[in-house]
C-alpha cells in the first residue's frame, strides 16, 4: 500500500518539498502522487481519484464493488466517480449523474456508493454479460435487495441503461462462484433453457459429498466450469481426485458436463441439450 498525496497541498503544508515530490513520488492522477516503489492497491487508486476530485467525488462502479468486498476485480480497473465535474484521465472515469445522500456510505474511509446504488450502476454501465457477472459477484459477497435496486430505477427512470438493468436483475444469482459461471448461466438462459440452480449439494447420507456449480437437480444434470483452461495442467494428484469425484457422481446418476474456456458456446449448448433431452427435459 502506497502513500497517496495531493502534490500541491503536501508542498504547501510543508510535508514535502518540490524536490522531494519529484524524487520520491510518481504521478498517479493529475496533481496526485504515490510513493515510488510502493505497491499501488485498488484502494490507493480510489484514494487518489477521490483526492483528484478535491475530495468531492463518490466512488462507484466496479471499484466500489471491490471496496464492498466483491471478488474477481482487477486492481487496475478504472475508478469511477459520481457527483463531480472533472476531466476524464487514464484510470479515472467521472460520471455526471445524480447521487443522493442515502445512496452514499463510507468504506475504508472513502465515500462509496451503497451496495444497492453500486448494483444500480453496474447493471447499467457495463456490457450485458459483464454487468451480470459483476452483479453476481456483488451478491455472492453479501446479499443486496434487488427490489431496492428497482426502486432506484424508478427514482431515475431516464438514467442510461435502466432497460438493461431491469432485464438483468431477475437473473442475479449470488451462487455464481466465478464470472465464467455467470457467462455460462446467461448463455443457457439466452438459449431458452430452464433456469439452473447454483451451488448444488450432492448428498450421500446427511452430508454433502460434492458441490456442483450449476444444474437441474431433479434431472441430475449438472454443468461444471473447469477452472483449468484445457483441463490439462492439473497435477496428477488433483487429476486422480477429479476422476474419482466424477465417477462417484456418475454412480449416483448424475450427468456432469465439464466446460473449459476453449469450448465454443454452440458445443456447450448442444451437450447440455442432449443431456436434458436424455432425461426428458428439452430446452
Amino acid at each position: 500500500m502506497g502513500e497517496v498525496i495531493l502534490g500541491g497541498e503536501a508542498v504547501a503544508a510543508g510535508r514535502v518539498t518540490r524536490h522531494e515530490l519529484g524524487r520520491w513520488y510518481a504521478p498517479l492522477y493529475r496533481g496526485v502522487y504515490v510513493r515510488k516503489g510502493s505497491e499501488v492497491t485498488l484502494r490507493d487508486r480510489a484514494i487518489g481519484a477521490w483526492l483528484a476530485s478535491r475530495r468531492k467525488g463518490t466512488i462507484t462502479g466496479v471499484a466500489a464493488s471491490a471496496l464492498h468486498g466483491a471478488q474477481w476485480v482487477d486492481p487496475t480497473v478504472p475508478i469511477e466517480l459520481l457527483g463531480v465535474k472533472i476531466r476524464a484521465q487514464d484510470g479515472l472515469i467521472p460520471r455526471t449523474e445524480r447521487v443522493r445522500e442515502d445512496e452514499i456510505t463510507r468504506v475504508a474511509g472513502l465515500p462509496v456508493t451503497t451496495r444497492v446504488r453500486t448494483a444500480f450502476d453496474l447493471g447499467r454501465h457495463l456490457d450485458r454479460v459483464d454487468a451480470l457477472a459483476r452483479l453476481d459477484a456483488l451478491m455472492w459477497n453479501d446479499r443486496f435487495s434487488t427490489d431496492e435496486v428497482l426502486a432506484l430505477a424508478n427514482r431515475y427512470p431516464r438514467a442510461r441503461g435502466v432497460g438493461q438493468l431491469r432485464e438483468l436483475l431477475p437473473l442475479v444469482d449470488g451462487g455464481a462462484e466465478s464470472p465464467r459461471e455467470t457467462r455460462i448461466r446467461l448463455l443457457l438462459h439466452d438459449n431458452g433453457f430452464p433456469r439452473p440452480e447454483t451451488q448444488i449439494a450432492v448428498l450421500v447420507g446427511p452430508r454433502p459429498a460434492a458441490w456442483l456449480d450449476l444444474g437441474w437437480p431433479d434431472y441430475k444434470v449438472a454443468v461444471e466450469c473447469d477452472g483449468d483452461p484445457g483441463g490439462h495442467r492439473r497435477d496428477r494428484k488433483q487429476y486422480v481426485k477429479d476422476v474419482a469425484r466424477l465417477r462417484m457422481l456418475e454412480a449416483l446418476g448424475w450427468i456432469v458436463i465439464r466446460v473449459v474456456a476453449e469450448d465454443p458456446p454452440r458445443h456447450v449448448i448442444a451437450r447440455v441439450e442432449a443431456a436434458l433431452v436424455s432425461r426428458d427435459l428439452a430446452a
